[in-house]
């Protein structure tokens, strides 16, 4: 197995110099997101890293039946972030501090003040959310995440800070959540930033894709989770080695099963896996 093709992504709040492992690579250009390009036999996942220098926009995604209403396909999009790097203040913003009706959230969106009514959380390395579709979100400057994703390209704007790119407030206004995030359930923190063993954790079991994260080895107890089924490998730290072929961090790899799959000492890796597949 080869590890995955690399796409380069300008973006007006990206970065000039990207940070290891990826340093020297895109330069004279602002990038702001490094997608590896999905196998055909996992087409249903996305990963990419997000690199940001200024706040992205205030946007929400819709979910898989509401997309279908539309003739659109299954186009919904629930993702989550793992923050890899975090300048000091760097935040993320989730939900609201307090409910929004469909008119005061368009009417935020319009005149800006949506920015401050969001609920900003600041991060660190080894922060994770996971943003269920219709959770309103924004990713702020300073930051390096790990995002996966359903491989859906419909995002909903709301506020871009007077940037010239199109916003889509009827849509987004439709499918929104604008209430509060609920931090408790959807927030973990991995002490992989820590001088201490991290440990295996569990982030995400459903409704469309598991994930894990796996240090030095991977623990017999996924086996009967991740059966003999295709998953994607990214590694963080060390090196991750499938069928012979080596993996380091800046890379990603599809695995033909979780059996194929050995980490070496120290190695810390994010396991992912569609589920529900069509």
């Amino acid at each position: 197995m080869a590890a995955l093709s690399l796409k380069f992504v300008e973006k007006p709040w990206g970065v000039e110099r990207l940070p290891p492992p990826f340093a020297g690579r895109g330069e004279g250009r602002k990038i702001g997101e490094i997608w590896f390009e999905p196998p055909a036999q996992l087409p249903e996942l996305l990963i990419k890293y997000i690199f940001t220098s200024e706040n992205l926009s205030v946007q929400v995604h819709p979910t898989d039946r509401q997309t279908l209403l539309k003739g659109l396909g299954r186009q919904g999009k629930e993702e989550c972030w793992l923050v890899v790097a975090a300048e000091p203040g760097a935040k993320l913003g989730m939900g609201f501090d307090a409910p929004l009706a469909p008119g005061a959230l368009r009417a935020a969106a319009q005149d800006g003040s949506i920015e401050h009514r969001l609920t900003w959380h600041s991060v660190s390395p080894g922060d994770f959310f996971y943003i269920p579709a219709n959770t309103v979100h924004a990713i702020g400057a300073g930051v390096t995440v790990v995002e996966i994703q359903q491989n859906s390209d419909i995002t909903y704007r709301l506020y871009d800070y007077g940037r010239p790119r199109s916003l889509h407030l009827e849509d987004g206004v439709a499918v929104a959540r604008a209430e509060p995030y609920d931090a408790d359930r959807w927030h973990k923190h991995i002490a992989f930033g820590e001088q201490q063993p991290a440990g295996n954790m569990s982030l995400v079991e459903k409704p469309y894709f598991r994930l894990d994260f796996v240090e030095d080895s991977v623990p017999a107890s996924l086996s009967a989770r991740y059966a003999e089924a295709p998953l994607l490998i990214v590694p963080l730290a060390g090196e991750a080695t499938v069928g012979g072929v080596r993996g380091l961090p800046g890379e990603c790899l599809v695995a033909p099963d979780l059996a194929t799959l050995s980490l070496a000492e120290g190695a810390r890796a994010l396991l992912a896996q569609p589920l529900n597949r069509a």
